[in-house]
């Protein structure tokens, strides 16, 4: 795995949150690879059965690590939640059919072992941010779309009408953007997550596979989207949205316009910024919204 630059270790992680239990490094596979570890955070002082959010790191599929996103992770548990935080591997030597079964390795072990942390699995909500938004938003599908799991050899982890509830940030959500000219991300991206890179396959075709938009219907779990027009992804973004509408799906939104300078790709990591402040508040109220359990409405900063 490519480890995360130590400039976003220290510049998102300080001022450690202190009423969080921390367990860091789980290995939720058994093969003893830091790709397949995992964080659990929970509110240190409350002993009640909470929901769980699952989060999944971005980094454009090739960099990334949970290290950076302790603090984030660290934020929602304080309001109320039992945080767990992934690591899978990485696509240029592996491809997007490893990525998703990490992810849903990672969705067994909370199936199994979530209860040990006083984690409801009943109250589960999936999120990420960038490519590790895509990631989660593939997984929801997946409960539901038959043909998809099945493209991709997997036996879903999470049965059917089980997700409560899904928050992306700035989520890689619709690949038909990537296909128009002069967009920022190239058409290399798709090849690398595809098997042996996409030889011998139609690019646009392949790229059905890798768009979560392409897999929704009415059975989808309710969705909170925030990004901005600084966002690179923002129309896929505002795509995801509107196709969520047309099948009915609820779906909430917190869109910043572009004069808000902070907001660039995956800002909602850094704690220091107000939006993301805003980011948090929202977030929490929507999990309460789409869970049975309580969560306090406060959030630690």
């Amino acid at each position: 795995m490519t480890q995360s630059h130590g400039y976003e270790v220290r510049h998102f992680n300080t001022e450690p949150i202190d009423v969080v239990d921390y367990r860091l490094d789980i290995d939720y596979v058994g093969d003893g690879i830091r790709a397949h570890r995992l964080d659990v955070l929970r509110p240190h002082d409350d002993r009640s059965v909470l929901p769980v959010y699952v989060y999944f790191h971005g980094g454009g599929w090739i960099a990334g690590d949970k290290l950076p996103l302790t603090k984030y992770c660290a934020s929602q548990a304080a309001g109320g939640m039992v945080v767990v935080n992934v690591n899978y591997r990485m696509a240029g030597r592996f491809d997007m059919k490893h990525l998703l079964h990490d992810g849903n390795d990672a969705l067994a072990w909370v199936r199994d072992h979530i209860t040990d942390f006083g984690g409801d699995p009943d109250n589960l909500v999936l999120a990420g941010d960038s490519a590790g938004g895509q990631i989660a938003a593939l997984l929801a599908a997946m409960s539901t779309r038959t043909e998809l799991a099945e493209h991709y050899e997997l036996l879903p982890a999470l049965a059917r009408g089980s997700l409560t509830g899904l928050v992306l940030h700035c989520g890689a959500l619709d690949f038909s953007v990537v296909f128009e000219r002069g967009f920022i991300m190239g058409l290399g991206f798709v090849r690398m997550l595809l098997p042996g890179h996409g030889r011998g396959l139609t690019l646009s075709r392949a790229a059905r596979w890798l768009s979560p938009i392409d897999w929704l219907d009415e059975s989808f779990a309710p969705v909170l989207v925030t990004t901005s027009e600084r966002d690179f992804f923002y129309r896929a973004n505002l795509n995801f949205v509107e196709a969520l509408r047309r099948h009915g799906v609820r779906v909430e939104t917190l869109l910043f316009d572009g004069s808000r300078r902070n907001t660039e790709h995956t800002w909602q990591q850094n704690y220091r910024y107000p939006e993301s402040q805003e980011v948090y508040r929202r977030l929490q109220q929507f999990v309460r919204s789409v869970t049975s359990a309580a969560v306090p409405a406060s959030a630690a900063a």
